[in-house]
């Protein structure tokens, strides 16, 4: 351990580099799936830009409370379900999961399949239901 920091004494500009290409590849990671927006960040673009809420959870996560007008397709059926999102091409498409770590992968895949405007959910239904916004059953 005293190696390491003698070592970032000596090399403090290799160590900030280092640490800045970290950064850049975390960020851009996490734009390809889709920029990641918050709870009143969806429901303007819903009402403003008809944006698509796509939700990727199992469907007995979805049956037990999802956003209104959310289209289902569970992210384990997504290859063979894709179809069903052809007509959302160019619109708004928000990708719900449980807590955000299904919807990066998601994202970068609809992206490939040419949709031009996808979007992450932050924190997924978890931060949907703790910021107390209303679900339907």
């Amino acid at each position: 351990m005293e190696q390491l920091f003698e070592f970032i004494g000596n090399h403090y500009f290799l160590v900030g580099v280092f640490v800045f290409l970290i950064l850049v590849f975390f960020i851009n990671e996490g734009k390809q799936g889709g920029v990641s927006i918050s709870t009143s960040n969806l429901v303007t673009l819903v009402n403003r830009e008809d944006a698509v809420v796509v939700d990727i959870r199992d469907g007995k996560e979805f049956g037990a409370g999802h956003i209104a007008g959310a289209v289902s397709i569970p992210h384990t059926a997504l290859d063979s379900r894709i179809g069903e999102l052809e007509g959302y091409k160019e619109k708004p498409v928000v990708l719900v999961c449980k807590a955000g770590q299904h919807s990066g992968p998601i994202g970068k895949k609809l992206k490939s399949r040419g949709f031009g405007d996808v979007r992450r959910l932050s924190g997924g239904m978890a931060e949907w239901s703790a910021s107390n916004l209303p679900v339907v059953k």
